[in-house]
């Protein structure tokens, strides 16, 4: 039973990866279509230094957005606000410290940000790691689930005030958070929800994407419930080259580097549907989506079960300490 559970998600991500891999090979990136500039607008990408978050917030500068990059190291953002702003592009980015895997401090950030008394228009939930070795963040839950999970869905709820008071029902202000295909190997355990019973990392990263999706999903009920000028995607990247394959086991390391030439999408070319979902006209005050390769997809089934969306939420509450039913 104990080797079941470690072994189950495994078979289940890598499926799921073959899968990804085999519609990479046959069909091609999405293309960025022209899109409307940005200018007065303002970002969030958290995980904005690198990888695809660095592509996010470059291109958001690019179309004149003012980009708070948010990421726990301060030289890493740095470089990458240095490398945006000496492109000389309409917008411009500054750093900003998170570290998701605390609670205090998100909180700190956002007290940070909104002392800055900025609008906010667009927050990109983008920042995570990947089958890292069982850990626990710093208020003592499972890495995975804690950091890309809990930590956003804290940003989220306490930066809502902002985006709605920034956005316009003409002109929503829109929240864009980055999952996964693995979601859908992913299971959902109300009652040990930080994998405490038998860990499996790959168990664990997919449950924290299947998280965001039902997350995101009950985001934008709630926000069609009450009227607000804001917005609610989840997108999937694809698989893309980039460091959270580095804790991948050796075999899967060693099949990984000529796969990954040949079939992994670029960076810039994973980022593109996030941005696509961050900026393009057409998905003006469309939210709920899952967006995949630049198209709305269906997610897995269990991601429009309200009511377990709805238990998700009760208890992410509680976890970090915000009332159940939080003021939008």
């Amino acid at each position: 039973m104990w080797l079941l559970s470690i072994i189950l998600p495994m078979i289940r991500l890598y499926l799921v990866g073959v899968k990804v891999l085999l519609y990479q090979l046959f069909n091609k990136s999405f293309k960025l279509p022209v899109l409307p500039k940005q200018n007065g607008r303002v970002a969030v990408v958290t995980g904005g230094a690198r990888g695809m978050g660095y592509e996010t917030s470059r291109h958001l500068a690019s179309l004149g957005m003012h980009v708070v990059i948010a990421g726990n190291s301060e030289e890493e953002g740095l470089d990458a606000v240095r490398k945006i702003n000496e492109r000389g592009s309409d917008g411009k980015a500054e750093f900003l410290f998170l570290d998701l895997a605390s609670v205090t401090s998100v909180r700190q950030f956002v007290q940070k940000f909104k002392g800055r008394a900025l609008p906010l228009h667009l927050l990109v939930n983008n920042g995570g790691i990947m089958l890292v070795p069982e850990g626990e963040t710093e208020d003592g839950y499972e890495l995975h689930f804690g950091l890309n999970y809990l930590g956003h869905f804290l940003l989220t709820n306490l930066l809502l005030s902002s985006l709605r008071t920034s956005g316009k029902q003409e002109s929503c202000s829109r929240v864009v958070t980055m999952a996964s295909a693995t979601h859908y190997g992913g299971r959902l355990d109300m009652n040990d929800l930080q994998g405490r019973l038998c860990y499996s990392s790959h168990g664990a990263y997919a449950q924290s994407k299947l998280a965001l999706v039902l997350f995101t999903y009950h985001l934008q009920e709630k926000l069609v419930a009450g009227g607000l000028p804001v917005t609610a995607n989840v997108v999937d990247p694809g698989m893309v080259d980039t460091d959270l394959y580095q804790n991948l086991c050796s075999p899967a390391q060693a099949a990984k580097r000529p796969v990954a030439k040949i079939l992994f999408r670029s960076p810039a070319e994973g980022a593109s549907t996030a941005i696509y979902a961050a900026t393009a006209s057409e998905l003006e005050g469309v939210g709920g989506c899952y967006l995949y390769n630049g198209e709305k997809t269906k997610s897995a089934d269990v991601t429009y079960d309200a009511a377990v969306q709805a238990e998700l939420w009760k208890r992410s509450c509680l976890l970090v300490g915000l009332p159940k039913e939080v003021s939008l």
